[in-house]
């Protein structure tokens, strides 16, 4: 009895290669849980009422945070960044603009719990068709969760950014949210829901694109541009898929983070400028010293902007598809692919 006591080690939770550990409780035999000799050390880490992983277990990762999460109020179902993140969704990591780790969001059908640090608890009605079970976790289903992401979230823009990471994942449409949030009159936050399907784009594929893409709506008022549309030459040729156009004056829009500033990506996006503006295309980057102070960025978009429709350069560009290209723009287009054409056409937005 002592020798299972000294070596109980928790199974992995679901696929092996997550590294995920669900929290168990004391055990006095230590056949299903640490003892309670072995929980007042240092080897195990307290993760709720009665609840151990192993102090080794990162508690950073957002799936280890939300099944802690959800293992302390089994009567909870996950939603919002959370349940997106439980199902592997890439952008949802649960953290602030400031890098901190935002709570874990859960919706419980009484008062019998209290929100406690790193738990955010909501008594908002939830029918049983809005909620499933994944992996051994409740939680709320894609529709229901992007929109209480939308809701709940600190600004317009916060949520428009959430709302298109949402999108961005095919498990929802701007049809349906619009259709959903059409059921929720009184609901808190409703009207930012509404006003940020209003801004959102199914067609981003990173966070930063929507904030790029809001300065040039909110803050120059300019048209909604397309989002990594496709453009090729007046022969057919795909000459590039910029983050934003705007078709009107034919501007190019890029997000340049850390990643574009050297060795072989830094010449490839040299050579991508040179083939829009060979085009007859503007070009203006974004960088991230311009998240902290934009008023550079769209100094820079309102000068290219006033060039390109002053001078208004031969157009020797279109946002036509040939017939040989299969559009991917739309959230109906992408779930309309096989397994192996979304594979081979969408494995770039993970890039």
């Amino acid at each position: 009895m002592t020798s299972r006591a000294t070596h109980f080690r928790p199974a992995p939770h679901g696929d092996r290669a997550l590294g995920l550990v669900a929290p168990v409780r004391v055990d006095p035999a230590g056949e299903r849980g640490p003892t309670p000799r072995q929980v007042r050390g240092s080897a195990w880490r307290r993760t709720g009422p009665g609840l151990y992983v192993p102090a080794h277990v990162d508690s950073t990762r957002p799936q280890q945070r939300v099944l802690e999460a959800a293992a302390g109020i089994p009567e909870g179902h996950i939603t919002g960044w959370a349940a997106f993140a439980w199902a592997g969704a890439r952008w949802f990591d649960g953290l602030d603009g400031n890098g901190n780790a935002r709570p874990v969001p859960i919706v419980i059908a009484n008062h019998r719990y209290r929100d406690r640090p790193g738990i955010r608890l909501t008594a908002e009605r939830l029918p049983l068709s809005q909620w499933y079970v994944l992996d051994g976790v409740c939680g709320t289903h894609p529709l229901r969760s992007a929109a209480y992401e939308a809701r709940h979230a600190a600004t317009l823009s916060r949520a428009v950014v959430a709302l298109d990471m949402a999108l961005q994942t095919d498990r929802v449409s701007i049809a349906e949210l619009v259709e959903h949030a059409s059921t929720l009159n009184g609901w808190y936050g409703v009207e930012q829901l509404r006003l940020a399907i209003g801004l959102a784009d199914e067609n981003s594929w990173s966070p930063m694109e929507p904030e790029m893409r809001l300065h040039w709506q909110l803050d120059l008022g300019l048209p909604h541009p397309l989002c990594n549309h496709p453009i090729f030459d007046l022969a057919g040729n795909h000459i590039g898929t910029p983050d934003l156009l705007d078709a009107e004056a034919g501007v190019v829009g890029e997000y340049d983070g850390g990643l574009h500033l050297a060795g072989e990506r830094r010449a490839s996006d040299i050579q991508r400028e040179s083939l829009f503006r060979s085009a007859g295309l503007e070009y203006v980057t974004m960088t991230a010293v311009d998240r902290r102070d934009p008023s550079r960025f769209l100094r820079r978009t309102t000068e290219a902007r006033e060039r390109a429709l002053r001078f208004k350069p031969e157009r020797r560009w279109t946002v036509d598809p040939p017939a040989w290209w299969t559009p991917t723009v739309t959230v109906e287009q992408r779930r309309s692919l096989t397994a192996a054409d979304r594979k081979r056409l969408l494995n770039h937005r993970a890039a």
